[in-house]
């Protein structure tokens, strides 16, 4: 393993190669057709960025992840441009962003435009329905795909702790999600360190 900036990155000769070209296809494609949200569309990242193609580890997604969460607006996007700037510097990062958003941003005016149309279909109301359903069940998916690199043999209680503590916290608290991520930083920070 090379590390950079601290964290292990997978070896030069078991990553696929970068480049500018590759990035902007990844993420138009993540960015535009992955549907549900940044949940599915970071674990679609996930898998293209640490499984397929290698470019990153998992401790790095997981560092960009959490950095992401604690920005203030849309944390796809802060994430986006978080790995993108990792991989490829300040080009990376302005090409990941635009290609998450432009081209979806410009589909959801022309829909938006023809709502009014759409509504009184009730076979594209059904197929809206769907969409849904499937997006709010893939949630627990990409949960799932981010939680498990920290799912190891004696430390899954301390995960799975956080995880119950900050849904709770989330649904019944009234805690904001800054308190929250700050909440599970300090008692993962005491975890680790009584250990």
């Amino acid at each position: 393993m090379e590390t950079v900036e601290g964290l292990a990155t997978p070896s030069s000769e078991s990553r696929h190669p970068i480049s500018l070209f590759r990035l902007l296809l990844l993420h138009l494609r993540v960015g535009n057709l992955t549907f549900g949200g940044g949940d599915p569309s970071l674990a679609a990242l996930h898998t293209e960025m640490v499984g397929t193609h290698q470019w990153i580890t998992s401790e790095q997604y997981a560092v960009v992840f959490a950095l992401a969460r604690i920005t203030p607006g849309t944390n796809l996007l802060a994430f986006c441009a978080g790995i993108s700037w990792m991989l490829l510097g300040w080009v990376g990062a302005w090409t990941a962003v635009l290609a998450m958003t432009a081209p979806a941003a410009i589909v959801v005016v022309l829909l938006t435009r023809s709502y009014a149309a759409l509504e009184a279909n009730s076979l594209a109301m059904a197929a809206f329905g769907g969409v849904l359903a499937a997006a709010i069940g893939m949630m627990p998916a990409a949960a799932w795909q981010l939680a498990r690199p920290y799912l190891r043999w004696g430390h899954a209680l301390h995960a799975m702790t956080i995880v119950v503590g900050a849904c709770v916290l989330s649904l019944w608290g009234a805690t904001s999600p800054v308190q929250i991520l700050g909440l599970a930083a300090v008692v993962g920070f005491f975890w680790w360190f009584s250990e």
